[in-house]
């Protein structure tokens, strides 16, 4: 075989390999879903988003309608607001629900928009009144030790 045919043979690998890669970490950093559709923001208030990141989904019945868009505090009420980019294929009623939900045991958080019966919608930057916050495994941990504790001392 000529060398300049094995180079370019090789060259083509050589560049399937880095597209692969780059798919690779497109898919990881959850770049690659990102859609060009319209989006609306709509905000919530939690005590504790545990570990709740950017970037990470939001879900309504198991499907994907957004992306959290920003996490901030708020020195007032000393609660997280979470941002959210919802898809504008996807509308709201006022009274849903926003709960933090972790994929399996160990996996990432998201949240979760359980919808309600009002007639009325939420619109582009409103606030989803009613939040339920994460649900942080070590305070679990903890009350039930103390817990177990308590009943060790009651016996005797």
């Amino acid at each position: 075989m000529n060398r300049t045919v094995l180079d370019l043979w090789v060259g083509f690998f050589v560049a399937l390999g880095l597209a692969a890669v780059l798919f690779l970490a497109l898919k990881v950093g959850n770049l690659s879903s990102a859609h060009l559709s319209d989006t609306y923001v709509l905000q919530a208030r939690f005590d504790n988003i545990g570990g709740l990141k950017v970037r990470g989904p939001v879900r309504s019945a198991g499907v994907l309608v957004g992306r959290i868009a920003d996490i901030g505090f708020d020195p007032e009420s000393y609660q997280a607001v979470v941002t959210m980019n919802i898809d504008g294929r996807y509308r709201f009623p006022r009274d849903t629900f926003a709960s933090i939900y972790t994929a399996g045991l160990l996996g990432e958080q998201y949240i979760g928009l359980d919808v309600g019966g009002d007639d009325k919608m939420l619109q582009a930057g409103d606030m989803v009144r009613m939040t339920q916050s994460a649900v942080v495994l070590e305070k679990l941990l903890g009350q039930f030790l103390f817990n177990k504790a308590a009943e060790g001392q009651e016996s005797k």
